[in-house]
């Protein structure tokens, strides 16, 4: 979010940001089901066309016209926000806001690692241990790998990781992470996924990765991705698999990768609390996006809380 403000920006000005968010429902437009009065929600932030030939077959992450709360039209960081029904997820009352605030980050996360059909007893390297990195990590951990391994260049980030449980950890910046990943694993991962966005990330996934591995390409490159001549050996003599990975799937079950976040977290499969490292109000909003702009702490997950609106769980 803090590149969205201070270097992209939004599609028009003035936007009011925020697409991860959650809330409860406090009325509802005509046509509504009344139930839904007073849920606790999550809620998709992309609004599709619903005409398009993507949204003809509900991939509506790949709608050619679609809308975006907080960066096309206005978004979450407001006391109120209006949504269509089809966008919103009621969700058990027991899961709190915070944990419903992260249902898109996870959701981006099981998508990733859906199309790197992660199996049980696989290895996995995930290069880039920010917010999303750490949710790859719980949800490959969740879904049966043998091992999950992290590389970083911020040692902050992977002393955060091993406080979570990854002992698995390597900073990139003072040693090989592709050799540490095939010296580790005795042949190479057999999943990457890169999260970090630039070439170098990149070039070591597709080293990391062993023969006939699969590696997806997540990252958003905020510059050239550029391929060494190496890189691109290891792609043809190791007959990978490179996929990308955009968004979520949210459409009619049973392929609504929203739900199944939902369902984790309700069933304890997955706990994200714990990414949680700050908390402030609308107030302090100001002064968390510089410390994000400006990395002068150490953050996760940084929510924007609501402190008139008690939280049960």
């Amino acid at each position: 979010m803090s590149p969205r403000v201070f270097r992209k920006g939004t599609y028009t000005f003035p936007t009011i940001p925020g697409h991860e968010f959650a809330g409860r429902i406090v009325e509802l437009g005509e046509g509504a089901d009344p139930a839904l009065l007073g849920r606790k929600a999550a809620v998709f932030p992309l609004i599709p066309c619903f005409r398009c030939p993507s949204c003809e077959v509900g991939e509506y992450a790949q709608c050619e016209n679609y809308d975006y709360m907080g960066s096309r039209r206005d978004g979450a960081f407001a006391e109120y926000i209006c949504v269509p029904v089809w966008n919103v997820l009621p969700a058990p009352d027991h899961l709190s806001y915070e944990e419903l605030a992260m249902t898109e980050p996870a959701a981006v996360a099981v998508h990733a690692l859906r199309q790197a059909t992660v199996d049980i007893g696989d290895q996995v390297f995930i290069s880039g241990a920010g917010p999303i990195g750490m949710m790859l990590a719980a949800w490959a951990k969740a879904w049966g790998a043998s091992r999950v391994l992290l590389s970083d260049i911020d040692p902050d980030k992977l002393a955060f990781a091993n406080a979570l449980g990854f002992a698995d950890t390597v900073n990139a910046r003072e040693e090989d992470a592709a050799a540490w990943v095939r010296r580790v694993t005795r042949r190479g991962a057999d999943v990457c996924v890169e999260g970090a966005g630039n070439a170098v990330s990149w070039e070591t996934c597709l080293n990391a990765a062993r023969t006939s591995g699969r590696v997806v390409l997540m990252g958003n490159p905020e510059g050239e991705m550029k391929l060494t001549q190496n890189g691109y050996w290891d792609i043809l003599r190791k007959q990978l698999t490179l996929k990308g990975t955009w968004n979520s799937a949210y459409a009619d079950l049973p392929k609504n990768e929203w739900r199944l976040v939902l369902d984790s977290m309700a069933s304890g499969q997955i706990d994200l609390k714990p990414l949680t490292t700050h908390r402030v109000t609308l107030d302090g909003l100001q002064g968390a996006m510089a410390m994000m702009r400006d990395r002068s702490a150490f953050y996760n997950k940084v929510m924007v809380v609501n402190p008139t609106e008690e939280d049960e769980a």
